[in-house]
Formats: C-alpha cells, structure tokens, sequence
C-alpha cells in the first residue's frame, strides 16, 4: 500500500512524501529509524465508502455496542473467523436492526471488504472513533486486542454520561411531577375554593388573584395552554441547538458555581481518554485530535482542539496549546502530557489522567446529588407557602368578617 506522510525532524523541521510500505505501522517504524516523528499518515489507496441509512441509526444503543465488541474480541481470540464471528452474533442479538448492519458487514467481508469499512458505511452506528480503532487494529494485526480497546473506550463514555443522568434524573423527575401535580390543582381544584370566594363576595389578596387568573385561563382554554406549552418547549430546544445560542449557552455552563467544575471534569475525561484510546490503538496524533474534536460537545473545548490541530500539523507540541486554556484543561493534564510527550508515553500518561478525572467526576456527581436535594426542598416548600397562603388568606379574611 502507498502511504503519503508528514513528518518532523529532530530540528523541528516538518517534510512530506509518499512512501510504499505494508502498513501504517510499518512506515511509523520505517520513519523513526530515518529520526523522523509522524505526524499524519494517510492511505493514498482507500476508496473510503462511507454511506448514511438515517433509519437505522437511532435504534442501535451504546450497551449492544459495548456487548458486540466484548463478544466479538472474545471470540476473535478463542480462533473463530470474522465471518463466523459476526453470524454468531447476529444471531445472538433480539435487535432487528443491529442484525441488518452486522449482515451487511459480513457480506462486505465475504466480498473482500475489511471489517472498518463494512462499519464506515453506517456511521450512525459505529462511530469515527470506533472505525479508527478497528482500522489501526487490521493493519497491526491485533484485531482482538483493538476490539477490546475500543470496548473499553466505549464502555468508559457509557459509564461517564450514566452517572451523570443518574445525578440529574432525581429533579428531572421531582420537578416534572410538581410540574404536573400544579396544573392539575389550578385545572380542578382552584375553581372550585374560586366560586366559593366568589359566593361569599370575599375581597381576595393580590397573590390570590394572581393564583386566579392562571386557574381561570388555564380552565378556559386547556388545549391552547398545553399547545403553547408545546411550542415553547420545541422553539427552546431548536435555540438551544442553533449555532446562534449553543456558544453563550455553553459560555454560561462554564461560568456556572458547582456545575462550571463538574462539565470541565467531564470534559478532561472525555479528551483524555478519547486521545489515549486512539494513540494507543495506532491512530496519528492529528487524525486523533479531528476525532476528538467530534467527540466534545462544548464549542469551547473544541475551539481549543481546532487550535491543536493546527499547532501539531505543523509540528508544535500538543502541551503548548492545552497550557493556553488553564481554565478548560487542569494544570495535572497539561503537564501530563508534557511528560508524556517528552518520554513518548503520551497515551499511557493520558490513560492515568482520564482514570482520575473519570473518578473525580463520578464523586462530584454524588455530591451534586447530595445538594440538588435539599435545594429541590427548599423550591418546592416556597412554590407549596404561596400557593397555601394565597388559599388561605381569604378564609382568614372571612373569619374576621364574621367576628
């Protein structure tokens, strides 16, 4: 296969060619006996097919992932072929629509077709991430160990975004049922105590009247306040999205007391084991960082992996950058990388980091959840005071009238 590479010197000098070689490995080999570091390296002979079928992309969960993967690996190692393999576990998944895709690529296979570009053409399903993983598995000849890898890389993100639902699903759940429960009460309730203030002629408290009006309207025109409510919900979540909004809002989440710490924890977790898994599976520092940048959410974590990139490409240290953006990236990562890039155990120092931030992430979640709770008591108290004393002043008021 022909290969074209940039690479750089011991002076910090980059070049470019095109060399023949067996594999991307062997050429990384054939350029450090030359005193040469790889920066890129592309297969100038991959055809790249890469085709998107939507209707299969939202049925296929990250746990069937990291199962096919386990499973796959395991077998691979006790000596089954691929093809064998991926009918065994077509067979083993209740999912329709992973059987299809894994069909697929065993017809790929059979055709002459690698596994990586059998996955390629459903990007939806089987991430850059994990193409990369498996590709630089094919061409080291480790395709189990690579499996494993990206089972693991896979299982890591899995276990980073529960934990995190975890801590959020309690006053997702509290705050939807109060949602509930209070137009209810406004629905059937108020108007019932409303036409008995009503009868009385009671002269009602401004609160009171406030707690009226919502009842009355939302009485009135039910349908029309569960449509608006629709609406409403639809147009934030379309802003939310829009290239307009997401930079102030992900501005904001990093200015946020509490939260601002736990999303740039989360982050480093993220980058560092995304960028561990791929260097340590065989993937180019550069094409690392392009799927890195895919990876993070944040606009402004990945406004940083933007300059990465171009710092390494021509032929910079990835440190130097991260240093740039102490507030996003902690002092312990950037110096790890250092170290790393200094040793040439830069995948191994960013393994240790995510492992740490991973567990730093998961005790601040503990702890989040420890203080939403009271936080939660102390909304839905004032919410119950002013709904009771705005029922309750009239009748007070009536009682004195009577006296």
């Amino acid at each position: 296969m022909q290969f074209s590479y940039t690479a750089k010197n011991k002076e910090g000098v980059m070049q470019s060619g095109t060399l023949d070689a067996v594999d991307r490995f062997t050429l990384a080999r054939t350029l450090r006996s030359q005193g040469l570091v790889p920066i890129t390296v592309k297969n100038t002979n991959a055809t790249g097919l890469n085709i998107n079928i939507p209707f299969l992309v939202p049925k296929v969960t990250l746990r069937e992932k990291i199962l096919f993967t386990k499973n796959m690996a395991g077998m691979l190692k006790a000596g089954l072929s691929l093809v064998r393999a991926l009918q065994v576990l077509g067979k083993q998944t209740k999912n329709k629509t992973f059987q299809t895709v894994l069909t697929s690529i065993e017809n790929d296979i059979v055709g002459g077709s690698t596994l990586s570009d059998g996955m390629k053409k459903f990007p939806k399903v089987f991430s850059e991430l994990f193409v990369a993983m498996v590709s630089a598995g094919e061409e080291s000849g480790d395709m189990s160990g690579a499996l494993e890898q990206v089972g693991v890389s896979i299982e890591k993100s899995y276990a980073l975004n529960a934990r995190i639902k975890s801590a959020l699903m309690y006053p997702i759940i509290i705050l939807s049922a109060i949602f509930l429960i209070g137009i209810l009460m406004f629905i059937f309730v108020v108007p019932t105590i409303t036409k008995t203030f009503k009868d009385l002629g009671v002269d009602l408290p401004a609160s009171t009247k406030v707690v009226v009006w919502i009842s009355d309207t939302m009485s009135a025109h039910p349908l029309l306040l569960f449509l608006v409510l629709a609406i409403v919900g639809y147009a934030v979540a379309m802003l939310i999205r829009s290239n307009y909004a997401k930079p102030k809002i992900d501005y904001i989440v990093l200015k946020l007391p509490v939260i601002s710490n736990l999303v740039c924890e989360t982050n480093t977790a993220r980058t560092t084991r995304t960028i561990s898994s791929l260097l340590g599976s065989g993937v180019d520092i550069v094409h690392t960082l392009t799927i890195t940048h895919e990876v993070l959410q944040n606009h402004y974590y990945k406004e940083a992996l933007n300059e990465a990139i171009e710092v390494v490409q021509k032929g910079g240290q990835l440190s130097s950058v991260f240093k740039k953006y102490p507030k996003l990236f902690p002092i312990m990562m950037t110096e790890m990388i250092a170290v790393g890039e200094e040793t040439g155990k830069l995948s191994q120092m960013l393994g240790d980091v995510a492992v740490f931030y991973e567990n730093e992430v998961d005790t601040k979640t503990k702890d989040l959840s420890t203080i939403i709770e009271p936080v939660l008591m102390v909304f839905i108290g004032a919410a119950v005071g002013f709904f009771a004393i705005s029922m309750l002043s009239p009748m007070y008021s009536l009682m004195d009238s009577v006296k």
